[in-house]
C-alpha cells in the first residue's frame, strides 16, 4: 500500500494537468500559473470552475465531459487522490482539466480576481463542533477567499450529506445577505426539476453516503 502511494505521488508530480503550491510559494507569491490560466494551459477564454475539496475528482472529470465549452480544475491537498482524476483525464487527452495539490487556505493565491466563473464544494468534513465551525469550507474566512478569484455575479454549489452544514449554510448566506438561487435537503427526491449532472456524477463520498441511506442535501448561491 505505502510503495503504491508514493508511485502515485510519483506519478502526479510528473503529470502535465498537476500544479502543487507550497506554503512558502503562496506566501511568496502563489502558483506561476496564477493570472495566466487562459493564457498558458487552458489556450482559451472559456469559463473556469473549481472543484475544492476534489478528492479523486469524479465530479471534476465528469463536469468537464459534459461541458466541454468550459475549463474544470479540481483542488485538494493529497496527490494520491488526485491521482485518480488526473490519469482519467490524461487517458481520455481530456484539455479542459487540471488538478492544483494544495490547502484551500491557498486558494487566492492560485488565481486572479475575476479569474474563476463557479465553485464546486463536494461532500466536504462538515466540521461538526463548535470550536472547528471557523474550518468549513463555506465560512466567511473562506467565502471572503472565494470573493477574490470569483468573477462578477460567481457562483458558488455545496453538495453534502450533512443537513447541519447546510442550514449553517443557508444561515451564512442569508447573514451576508447573498442571493441563493437554489436549496434542497433531498436532492434526489426532486431530480427532475434540475441539471442532470447534478444526480448522474457521484463522488465516491456520495455515493457511500447515498447507499447508507443518507439523503443529499444541495444549495447554490451568487455572492
Amino acid at each position: 500500500m505505502a510503495k503504491r502511494k508514493l508511485k502515485k505521488f510519483a506519478d502526479v508530480n510528473s503529470f502535465h494537468n498537476c500544479f502543487f503550491l507550497s506554503f512558502e510559494d503562496a506566501r511568496a507569491g502563489g502558483l506561476s500559473l496564477k493570472g495566466k490560466w487562459h493564457s498558458d494551459y487552458f489556450k482559451n477564454n472559456n469559463p473556469i470552475v473549481l472543484e475544492l475539496g476534489c478528492g479523486k475528482g469524479e465530479y471534476t472529470v465528469g463536469l468537464a465531459q459534459r461541458y466541454p465549452n468550459k475549463n474544470f480544475i479540481g483542488v485538494d491537498i493529497k496527490g494520491n487522490r488526485i491521482w485518480t482524476g488526473a490519469k482519467t483525464a490524461i487517458d481520455n487527452k481530456m484539455n479542459n482539466v487540471a488538478f492544483i495539490r494544495t490547502r484551500i487556505d491557498f486558494i487566492d493565491t492560485c488565481f486572479i480576481n475575476n479569474e474563476v466563473n463557479e465553485i464546486w464544494i463536494t461532500f466536504p468534513d462538515p466540521q461538526p463542533l463548535k470550536s472547528r465551525i471557523r474550518n468549513r469550507l463555506t465560512n466567511m474566512m473562506f467565502i471572503n477567499r472565494y470573493e477574490k478569484i470569483l468573477g462578477k455575479n460567481g457562483i458558488i454549489n455545496l453538495k453534502t450529506d450533512s443537513e447541519p452544514f447546510h442550514e449553517y449554510t443557508k444561515e451564512v448566506i442569508a447573514e451576508n445577505k447573498f442571493e441563493l438561487l437554489d436549496t434542497t435537503t433531498d436532492l434526489y427526491a426532486d431530480v427532475n426539476t434540475r441539471d442532470e449532472a447534478l444526480t448522474s456524477i457521484k463522488t465516491y463520498y456520495e455515493k457511500m453516503f447515498s447507499d447508507k441511506g443518507f439523503k443529499i442535501c444541495y444549495l447554490k448561491f451568487r455572492i
